[in-house]
């Protein structure tokens, strides 16, 4: 009995077991995890604001030393140190007594030389009519007429001594020749003031303030290559716009211009002295204060850019998530460049044609499929700080032409190419043919979106190489045309090498002269040519 209950307890746990296998084995496999939703943007070459930042010093755009200009006995301080003073305000009085007193003597001096003039004229009127009739010689007459004009002279003089001692009693009374801030006073009430001393103390004009930054010799020379190979679009100096934030942080609410450049480099701090004018009218800047200065209106030409939310930083450094043509989200490591506004500046690991995305980051795995939604890349803009981020208004990159090659970047459709006259890019098969607007060398949108094209043959083709040359205009000046003609050429090459390009598979040709029966058009061309062997 007991055997069988231990035969049927073993048979009762072998059926348990197998039930709960079956229940396991009927359980439905776990689900596949779902696509994320992710906004991705196209990548296109753009133009893109820079903002260059350095630090500056306030000065004032007229500080005035105010002196004594005479000698004397400071009477009276009038103005209160430290305050605001303006133009013709009194400052300072000095004693006026012996001014007053040589004033009198001046005039007394005048009145005496005067009658000595009326005494002469009269002698004069005598003789004149008796040495007619040779009644007196012509040496009384001589002798007469001396004295007249040595009386008429001593009348001359003595009304200048009186001149003299009114302005001299005017300068007891110092005012303050410029709208300014005041300084303190250098000498008290009843100092004696003479040549040696004569400095009481200052006025600096606030409005307009001046800020002082300087640039090194390699920053200066950074900046000028980038703009002759057309990396950068720099505006006429005038054109530069000046905003500078506070010690606290704040921004400045106005905003200034390029006032000055040196010329010469200082053999002392080996940099160039560059002076900005910023309107002042409340008066809350002062001499002597430390701020950032920030300039706006450059812009970074045919550039990647995306959106700063995009880039993550991880082991390897800055990347970026891609979403590859099988719909599926890869890693991507970059290199950045300036981080400015709503842009970063990407300088390698990015080609036009990718997609990025830029949210839902979190999310995303390598190979992991996501369901990805084209928009509109962000318009560019400036980053100023502040404490609101200090985004400074969207900003078109360069006009509406390139409002509009963003526009088919992102719709992922090419431009029409217009005619080679217009200034349009022109496809030939296996060479591009780019032409720049006359005395450029700047890509326009349309050349751009052209020679993004170029770039991305150029990356999917590992083995394909490109030469690079142009044309120089057969009149004018040869040596700035060839300038202008190998500056649309770097102009191209940069862009490349933005685009991701190595510099190893791009070749440098020099311009070729057009000749007579050249069309025109032709020196504004810059022509790239594919080649499995370009070279030699």
């Amino acid at each position: 009995m007991t055997h069988g209950f231990r035969v049927a307890s073993l048979c009762l746990s072998l059926g348990l077991l197998v039930s709960v296998v079956a229940c396991h084995d009927n359980k439905p496999a776990a689900e596949t995890r779902p696509a994320a939703n992710v906004d991705v943007i196209n990548v296109a070459l753009r133009d893109v604001p820079v903002v260059f930042e350095y630090v500056g010093q306030t000065e004032s755009s007229q500080q005035v030393e105010i002196r004594a200009r005479v000698n004397g006995f400071l009477e009276k301080r009038v103005y209160t140190e430290g305050s605001l003073v303006h133009a013709g305000d009194v400052m300072f009085v000095m004693d006026r007594k012996p001014f007053e007193a040589a004033l009198d003597a001046a005039q007394a001096e005048l009145a005496q030389q005067k009658a000595r003039l009326v005494t002469a004229q009269a002698n004069l009127n005598r003789v004149r009519p008796l040495a007619a009739k040779n009644a007196l010689s012509q040496k009384d007459l001589d002798d007469s007429i001396g004295q007249e004009q040595a009386a008429a002279a001593a009348v001359e003089g003595a009304r200048a001594n009186v001149i003299s001692a009114t302005l001299n009693l005017g300068y007891t009374t110092i005012v303050a020749p410029v709208t300014g801030l005041s300084s303190f006073a250098k000498k008290q009430n009843g100092s004696y003031i003479d040549a040696t001393n004569s400095l009481l103390t200052y006025v600096a004009k606030l409005d307009p303030m001046w800020i002082n930054f300087s640039l090194s010799e390699n920053e200066m020379l950074d900046l000028r290559t980038q703009t002759q190979n057309g990396t950068l679009k720099l505006p006429p100096v005038g054109k530069l716009e000046a905003v500078i934030v506070l010690a606290d942080g704040s921004i400045y609410p106005e905003r200034g211009h390029i006032a000055f450049t040196d010329a010469s480099l200082s053999s002392e701090t080996g940099t160039y002295l560059i002076r900005a004018a910023m309107p002042n009218p409340t008066g809350s800047l002062r001499p002597g204060q430390f701020v950032r200065i920030k300039l706006l209106g450059a812009l970074r030409t045919s550039a990647v850019a995306v959106p700063q939310a995009a880039v993550q930083q991880g082991p390897r450094g800055a990347y970026v998530w891609t979403v590859d043509k099988d719909g599926k989200a890869q890693q991507r490591v970059v290199e950045t460049g300036e981080w400015n506004g709503n842009d970063w500046v990407i300088k390698s690991g990015l080609h036009p044609g990718d997609h990025v995305v830029i949210d839902n980051t979190l999310r995303l795995m390598p190979g992991a499929p996501v369901k990805a939604n084209l928009v509109a890349t962000p318009p560019a803009a400036v980053n100023i700080g502040g404490p609101d981020g200090g985004v400074g208004g969207a900003a078109a990159a360069s006009g509406p032409a390139a409002a509009n090659a963003n526009a088919q970047a992102n719709a992922g459709t090419p431009a029409a190419q217009p005619s080679p006259a217009s200034g349009a890019a022109d496809v030939l098969g296996e060479h591009t043919a780019l032409y720049f607007a006359s005395g450029s060398s700047s890509l326009d949108a349309q050349s751009a979106d052209a020679l993004a094209g170029v770039a991305r043959r150029l990356v999917a083709e590992p083995g394909m190489r490109v030469v690079i040359s142009g044309y120089t205009d057969s009149s004018g000046s040869q040596a700035e045309n060839e300038r202008l003609a190998a500056a649309r050429a770097a102009t191209v090459r940069s862009a490349l090498v933005v685009a991701g390009v190595k510099t190893e598979r791009i070749e440098m040709r020099k311009p070729a002269q057009i000749v007579a029966n050249d069309p025109p058009d032709k020196s504004r061309r810059v022509d790239v040519t594919f080649s499995p062997a370009a070279g030699g």
